[in-house]
């Protein structure tokens, strides 16, 4: 089986602040786990809030979220990720027993998370029409098609179908295991750093919008259909992180 995203995290000045704006928008319960802050549906938790690591600020990154990529071997998949361009911006680290990560960068500066759990239970899943999980995920890069090919090649990703976008260039759909799990295009050249973006599953898009701007947000690119007949929305939520939704419903 090919290794996929599994857990998504956001950085943010706030966390506080933050786990009461998406606890409003999408519906999510909020748990407290001393300085890490838990996000959870009714199977359990399917995200997470911190502070950004030192580390990963001296990228230039500013808040957002971050993708958590399972791998069999942590160790293994920094290195293999470091020989082909990237970096390792925190060396494979031991977290609180509950898992092993390594924060890394793709060729083009792309920041995410390699790790693997200590326990066998995988976070909970849901469907596309369950709110609260995430059901789509999004690469901003550089070079949409080499950036592609290195997630291919290091997780058994595979190419599906492109897009022509027009101007804002070509849209590559990737398969994990046969299922269409997430696109990559090229950034526009206004677009600082290369970024994943992840979209959080809502229960209707207008109905959602309408709680981002009473929670603070933005919208930043206002709400449109996608093939496939999905809804999507990108908005900013208070603290400045792009917060993407996704929803069957208009």
């Amino acid at each position: 089986m090919a290794d996929t995203f599994h857990w998504y995290e956001l950085l943010t000045p706030d966390p506080a602040a933050a786990a009461k704006f998406y606890s409003a928008v999408v519906g999510w319960e909020v748990e407290a786990m001393g300085p890490y802050t838990l996000l959870k549906t009714a199977k359990g938790g399917v995200a997470g809030i911190a502070t950004q690591p030192p580390e990963v600020a001296a990228t230039g990154l500013g808040p957002g979220w971050v993708g958590y990529i399972g791998v069999q071997d942590v160790n293994a998949a920094a290195l293999m990720a470091h020989e082909a361009g990237g970096k390792i911006l925190i060396e494979p680290t031991d977290v609180m027993g509950i898992l092993t990560s390594s924060w890394v960068t793709d060729p083009q500066g792309t920041v995410y998370v390699v790790f693997k759990g200590n326990s066998p239970n995988a976070p909970p899943t849901g469907g596309p029409e369950e709110p609260g999980y995430f059901g789509w995920r999004e690469l901003m890069a550089v070079d949409g098609a080499s950036a592609l090919d290195f997630y291919c090649a290091q997780y058994g990703w595979t190419q599906a179908e492109t897009h022509d976008m027009g101007p804002m260039g070509v849209y590559r759909i990737f398969n994990v295991d046969g299922v269409q799990t997430g696109g990559v295009m090229t950034k526009p050249a206004e677009m600082p750093h290369s970024v994943w973006n992840f979209y959080i599953q809502v229960d209707a898009i207008g109905a959602a919008v309408e709680r981002v701007k009473a929670g603070g947000g933005q919208v930043i690119m206002d709400p449109m259909q996608v093939p496939g007949g999905l809804w999507v929305v990108q908005c900013t939520d208070p603290q400045g992180a792009v917060c993407s939704l996704i929803s069957p419903n208009p």
